[in-house]
Order: structure tokens, then sequence, then C-alpha cells
């Protein structure tokens, strides 16, 4: 028999982590080549992790709700002889024990203990992975000063980078802070801690319901960017009369050839992409006092998932798509969004959004930037409307279909010369489109 250690794959660019939501096998059952073992969650997607042997599972390394890095084991599987292993744990022996064991007393020695870091962290309420432990160990940070730490992570929870950041913000304070030479120390502040919310009353008819983990990440993400970015919109009217019948005309024998619907938003989609090329500067992120200007135009678009709740698939490189790729892209992150099948390289990278808030008939919206993006446009519902029509013999009223763009963007490094100018370009594109183009 050989054991096979089932690590926690490499799921995307800057994806590091994940939290295990469900094991799928127990210590005990049979496991096929490719079969799931455990469901796991990142902070956008959910997905599975399968097996690549086949064989038993004789441990679970970590429990459900647990944080995982990308690389390390999650699971032991026992295999037969002769199949082909890629990973196989090691033969410990006893001498490499006794090394171990003085590596560990010697990093033991080297660590500061003051009283309070003798605590046990098992004993706090809040949960801590043992990566977020170790390093609160390590550093010298204690219990009192680790549960006062704000989380960025799943349910508020400590991560990696709060952590560091901690104790970087921690050694800069220290080191700028004055010294006197008479006057004694004073006790560092423990960490300002948020107000709570006024509690709601709750009577015999209501129903309490607890947020899914969706949901709650969601919460997170848009308290945390009206925080972090200055709101501000502008707002514009656009006649896309020459797209409706376009693609009346069209979207027959586009399904028919294509085996695909042909949707209102590739359109507008095409059209941002040509604006962001027109004023890259809207293509940035921040970076603290800092300014990325991104090469790629990478173009999220939100979609429902199953539950409900709303994700953000990328377009990568959008510009470079013509019409026709441009809906298979559409229809290929949106039909796997509904079914639930994303893959976390599919959220990232992201340098702009667009949202459709004319599905739900919303005239138009007022959405919230998916940081650390600087701009987000809202694509109004279509109506027709009764509207001036200027002709070289004179104006009148015509029927029209017509659209609101709302665009937030981020007042902090996009002014309303460039915000108000990039929405109204994307309005141009749209009221110019070729009412003869070919697909």
């Amino acid at each position: 028999m050989a054991r096979f250690e089932l690590k926690l794959p490499k799921m995307g660019e800057s994806v590091a982590e994940a939290t295990i939501t469900n094991w799928m096998k127990e210590v005990g059952d049979k496991i096929e080549a490719d079969e799931a073992v455990l469901e796991i969650a990142t902070d956008k997607v959910d997905s599975e992790v399968p097996s690549e042997v086949s064989g038993v599972l004789v441990e679970q390394l970590f429990g459900k709700d647990d944080l995982v890095q990308v690389g390390q084991t999650i699971a032991i599987i026992e295999t037969e002889d002769g199949e082909a292993i890629t990973e196989v744990k090691e033969e410990v022996t006893p001498e490499a024990v006794a090394e171990v064991s003085k590596t560990v007393d010697a990093a033991k020695d080297s660590v500061a203990s003051p009283s309070d870091l003798a605590a046990d962290y098992a004993d706090s309420d809040k949960f801590f992975s043992p990566l977020v432990k170790n390093i609160a160990k390590e550093e010298g940070v204690s219990v009192t000063e680790l549960e006062g730490i704000s989380g960025t992570g799943k349910e508020g929870r400590v991560t990696k980078n709060d952590i560091l950041d901690y104790v970087k913000n921690k050694d800069s304070q220290a080191v700028a802070a004055p010294q006197k030479a008479a006057a004694p120390q004073k006790a560092t502040p423990a960490p300002a801690v948020a107000q709570k919310a006024a509690p709601v009353s709750v009577n015999g008819g209501d129903e309490v319901v607890e947020m899914d983990r969706m949901r709650k990440l969601i919460s997170g993400y848009m308290t945390a960017s009206v925080q972090t970015s200055a709101h501000v919109q502008s707002f514009i009217e656009v006649d896309v009369t020459n797209i409706v019948k376009w693609r009346e005309k069209n979207k027959s024998a586009f399904e028919k050839r294509e085996g695909e619907k042909l949707t209102y938003t590739p359109i507008f989609m095409e059209a941002v992409a040509k604006a962001i090329k027109d004023y890259p500067g809207i293509n940035i992120a921040v970076d603290g006092d800092y300014i990325i200007k991104k090469k790629n135009i990478n173009l999220g678009m939100a979609a429902a998932l199953p539950n409900g709740n709303l994700i953000v698939p990328v377009i990568k490189n959008a510009d470079q798509l013509n019409l026709v790729g441009m809906a298979k892209a559409v229809n290929d992150l949106g039909t796997r969004a509904k079914m639930g099948k994303l893959k976390p390289d599919d959220t990232q990278g992201g340098t702009y959004t667009v949202t459709n808030v004319g599905t739900f008939g919303s005239v138009f919206g007022t959405p919230i930037i998916n940081q650390p993006q600087v701009g987000i446009l809202a694509l109004g519902a279509i109506r027709k409307v009764p509207a001036v029509i200027e002709t070289p013999e004179g104006d009148f009223i015509g029927i029209r279909q017509k659209m609101f763009l709302s665009h937030s963007y981020d007042h902090r490094v996009v002014d309303g010369a460039l915000g108000g100018s990039f929405v109204k370009r994307v309005a141009e594109y749209l009221e110019a489109f070729d009412v003869n183009r070919d697909l």
C-alpha cells in the first residue's frame, strides 16, 4: 500500500487560500480517480477538489470551515501497490524527528514570550487559522491584540494579510513614536472596535434567517467599497433604436448559425471596451497612494448565481474580441454562473465592471464600485419613449428606444471631466451603431 497526499490545488492567479465547506468523502470511503473528495470556497466562487488517484481516504487533515493555503496537504489517500503516485509521504526517521525538535526548541527560545502571550489561542471565542496563530506567536502578538484585529476574511475572520498588516503598522508606529527620557511610557491603546449596530426588535411573527456565505461576502465587499472610494455618478440617456432594430433583424440567424442567443449585453460590452481604449484613465486601480495603469482591458459582468446572489465573472482582453466572440464569452460566463460552474480564475483580474440593472426593470441605478477598480457602469432598461427627432425639414415627435447609462466612479482619482466624458463616449458608440452591420 502507498499513501498519497491530496493537496489544495492552485485555483487561479492571486488565489492563495480557500475555506473547506464540506467533506464529500469520509475516512474509510473508497475514492475513484477524478472523483470529488471535498468542496471548497474562495472569496469568489465555490468548487470541488477531485482525487488524482483511486484508493481509500484514511485521514482528513482539516475540518469543515478551516482555512487552507494553496499547496497544503488536506487529506491522505491510501492506494494499491504499483499505482502511479505523484506525491508520497517521506519516511520519518528518529534522526529526522530529533533534528526537527532541536529546530523547534531553538525557535521557541528566540521568540519573546510576555505573560499574556502564554495564553492558549484556542481558548479565544474567535476562530483563528493555524497560520494566523503561528504568525501571531512569532511576532509577539497577544491573544487580546489578536482578538482586536478587524478581519477581512470569511465572517470577519483574521487572514494572513490582516495579521501581517497589523504587525507592520504596529512596528512602524513604534519607530515613529517620540521617546521621552523622563516621562514613563504610556500603555498602547487597544485597537478601536467598530461600534455595533443598534439591535433589531424581533417579535413572534418574524422569521430570522442567517445570511449564507456568499451574502456575507457581498455585504463585506459593499461596505468596504463605500468606505474606501469616494463614489460619484454621471448619467446619460442613450438612443438605442438602431441597436434594437439590428438585433431583431439578426437574432434568429445568429442563434441558428452559432447555436446561442444574441442579447444586448455583448453589444454594450463592445462599446465599453472601445471607450476604455479612448479613455485609459478609467482602466486603473488604486493601491494606497499609487495608481496602477492596467495594460489589459478585462471587463467584469454581473451575473446571477443559482441562489439569487450576484457574482462578477470577467471577460479577459475584451477589446480584442469581435461581436461574435464577445457574445460567446458573455453567454459562456452567464451560463456557467447560473449552473454554479464558474472557476476561481473566471472572477479574477477584472479592470472595469458592467452591471445590467435593466434586467430587473430599473430605469437606472447607482452601483457600488468593485474594488480595487475605479468605475462601474449600470445599464438601465430599454424603453419606448416620445422623443424630439431633428431632420432637415424640421423637428417632430417620434417613438424611440432609449435607456440610461449610470457611471459610478472613484472621485479620488477620476474627476468629473473624465468620468462624464467616458460615459458620453460609450453613448456615442451605441448611438452610432450601424443598423446594416454584418455579423
